[in-house]
């Protein structure tokens, strides 16, 4: 479905890119020489730049269109989705970012190299790498632009390279700064355009969001049950200690951004305020679908969906017709594509140029070498992705079955990473039975169970195969000789982090995380109780 944009409507589509770019050139003025300068922004982000650019990065455009249509079809439980970090940020707050922080690394292969040994960051790397730029930037880009130009009529290449250009302008000359702070104006405006469109379409609900509890009371609930196909809550807790861990906690693309931290205070607060936000994602992500079902078959205004992905252009199409809303709402939806496509490419560039470049082909490099290296990397994986993205449409089974893997690749990473920070015992040898070893367990558990009957929700199979994981990993590093103790207990996890996590600096008690993560959690509390 695509519909006509008035002038006033591609005036701000224009107007919003015109301020990310203005944005992203600003931000790279302030970029240092050094390559921590360009990697980790000098190491100066502040809480509030964390936190945006946290949330903005993990918000893509398939998301929308996806989860939208999901809640269209299965109601409140996909909002589990969106609300359910607080688990996995607590994890994050109290075990990984003191740990990253204190010992200063760049990359989480630096961590796993220092940790267990160089192999197991080389391993983190490659994989990394590869699944940067052809398995999930090549698909953001495919997605966002064939979306966008389902959605206005325009030609697809043309958003296209018109999104890598643009991308690449601020990106590969600023660095870790400039996508920082074009991450934080992208998540305003994504955020700014979908809360509107919600609010704006609930107007047209008589009776409004009670209406249409009442009328489907029970569509309007959290916890599914634990054999639900969808988002059994079971899984949710599994996944809070697996896969959600490891795409927080040790994914390159969203730890980065904790990285570069003023300090551990920013980097801590940062993350508590990712979670205040994300208590507005599914206004964007998520409620709309609710809309459009009520809209459909309450008030039999439209034919059902046959295909739920449509829900949000239908919305888009039927609620925002005038004053320049379609355009505000799809400025936001470019800064979903922009800001995703901005972190990978950095962070494809961070692990080439410094695990790679720096480490492997070149260790006498000077600073300004290894910063064009990463911009050679950063320009190489922009164009990469670019050229292979229309060929997702060809080999959309394949690249899904790919994302499907590298997610799966996630269990055997934050097994080592779990074991490897809490406990010290964990070795060399352990920690590449996890990896090397893990991707064969989980490969097993994932094509096993279905073989032998069990239907089991994918969040389940990685779990059972992460318990089997780490006890493999605890039985190998028993089995072998442990490792230096005084050249990895910087790296261990101990409760002094925690206590020391202001860095000695006396501020006012307005500004404590602990006071700010217990208001998070009493409402995050909230919500569960009262849409249980």
């Amino acid at each position: 479905m695509n519909f006509a944009l008035s002038p006033l409507d591609i005036t701000i589509i224009l107007g919003s890119l015109v301020f990310v770019m203005g944005v992203g050139l600003w931000a790279s003025r302030r970029q240092g020489e050094t390559a921590r300068a360009y990697f980790l922004a000098s190491e100066r982000l502040p809480w509030w730049i964390i936190g945006s650019a946290f949330v903005s990065t993990s918000v893509s455009s398939e998301q929308i269109v996806g989860t939208i249509g999901a809640a269209y079809q299965h109601g409140m439980g996909i909002a589990n989705w969106e609300w359910w970090c607080l688990p996995t940020y607590l994890l994050v707050l109290l075990f990984f970012i003191p740990v990253y922080l204190k010992n200063r690394i760049a990359t989480v292969s630096e961590f796993l190299a220092k940790r267990f040994g160089p192999l197991c960051g080389d391993i983190y790397s490659w994989v990394m790498l590869v699944a940067y730029v052809l398995v999930f930037l090549a698909p953001v880009l495919y997605g966002g632009s064939l979306v966008f130009s389902e959605l206005t009529g325009w030609n697809f290449y043309t958003i296209l390279w018109g999104t890598v250009i643009l991308v690449g302008l601020y990106t590969v000359k600023g660095g870790l700064v400039s996508v920082m702070w074009t991450d934080a104006a992208q998540c305003v405006l994504l955020l700014g355009g979908g809360t509107v469109l919600f609010f704006v379409a609930l107007s047209k609900i008589p009776g409004g969001w009670s209406a249409m509890v009442q009328a489907n009371p029970e569509r309007f609930h959290l916890y599914h049950p634990p054999l639900d196909p969808v988002a059994p809550f079971p899984a949710l807790i599994c996944g809070s200690l697996g896969v959600f861990l490891f795409y927080q906690a040790t994914n390159q693309v969203m730890i980065q951004r904790v990285l570069g931290a003023r300090s551990t205070w920013d980097g801590l607060m940062g993350i508590v305020f990712a979670g205040f936000v994300n208590l507005l994602r599914p206004l964007v992500t998520c409620f709309l679908g609710f809309i459009v079902f009520f809209w459909i078959h309450q008030m039999h205004q439209a034919e059902p969906l046959s295909n739920p992905d449509t829900a949000f252009s239908l919305a888009l199409g039927t609620f925002a017709s005038g004053f320049g809303l379609r355009g505000v709402v799809l400025a936001g939806f470019l800064a979903a594509v922009m800001s995703t496509v901005s972190a990978l490419a950095n962070s494809t560039a961070t692990i080439f140029a410094l695990d790679i470049y720096k480490k492997m082909l070149r260790p006498d490099a000077t600073q300004q070498q290894v910063i064009r290296a990463g911009r050679i990397a950063s320009l190489l994986a922009l164009t990469i992705a670019g050229l292979v993205s229309p060929a997702v449409e060809m080999l959309g089974g394949i690249f899904r079955y790919f994302q499907t893997g590298v997610t799966y690749l996630a269990t055997p990473f934050v097994s080592v990473f779990i074991l490897g920070i809490l406990w010290k015992r964990t070795n060399y040898p352990g920690a590449l039975f996890g990896i090397i070893g893990g991707l064969a367990i989980q490969t097993a558990v994932a094509l096993g169970a279905p073989a032998l009957g069990y239907k089991l929700h994918w969040l389940y199979l990685a779990f059972i195969a992460q318990v089997i994981i780490m006890a493999g990993v605890v039985a190998v590093s028993l089995a072998t000789a442990p490792g230096p103790k005084e050249a990895v207990q910087s790296l261990l996890w101990s409760p002094s982090l925690l206590a020391n996590y202001d860095e000695g600096i006396a501020r006012p008690r307005y500004r404590s995380v602990r006071l700010w993560f217990a208001l998070y959690a009493c409402i995050w509390v909230y919500l569960y109780w009262r849409f249980w």
